[in-house]
């Protein structure tokens, strides 16, 4: 069944940006973090990916972004996903959500920091697989 998913993307959203200039230093070491969610409307049908990233110096984040993907998913596929109450999607389906989260993450980033000195802030090659490490379950309760 899971190479068989009908599935759409239906919507993209900026959830949050922020640079915090105060927070960079030119010479100081830089982290990068990633950070995901799930959330679904039921009703709808459909399937809501969070990502947010960050690039941080001495623990202050100085430069943060969350998108958002949201995902159609049709009717039979959904009705396959649901039992005793739960609602549980396959890990590589939602990786690759995922994935196409993160390239578009990418391109909103890159698109915000455009002309500025924020833009050699790149986001890394991510490996998905680390950050969606098992099936997601849904309480339908």
């Amino acid at each position: 069944m899971e190479e068989n998913i009908g599935f759409g993307l239906i919507g993209i959203k900026t959830e949050q940006f922020a640079i915090i200039e105060k927070a960079y230093s030119e010479s100081g070491k830089t982290k990068f973090g990633a950070g995901l969610q799930f959330k679904i409307d039921e009703k709808q049908k459909q399937v809501g990916v969070f990502l947010t990233l960050s690039f941080e110096q001495k623990k202050s984040v100085f430069l943060k972004i969350e998108v958002s993907g949201h995902f159609k998913i049709k009717e039979d596929s959904w009705k396959g996903f649901v039992e005793n109450d739960k609602l549980s999607f396959p890990r590589n389906f939602m990786a690759h959500l995922t994935m196409i989260v993160v390239g578009t993450a990418r391109g909103v980033l890159h698109a915000k920091t455009e002309d500025t000195k924020f833009n050699k802030f790149l986001v890394p090659t991510i490996n998905v697989n680390d950050l969606v490490k098992e099936d997601v379950v849904f309480s339908l309760e």
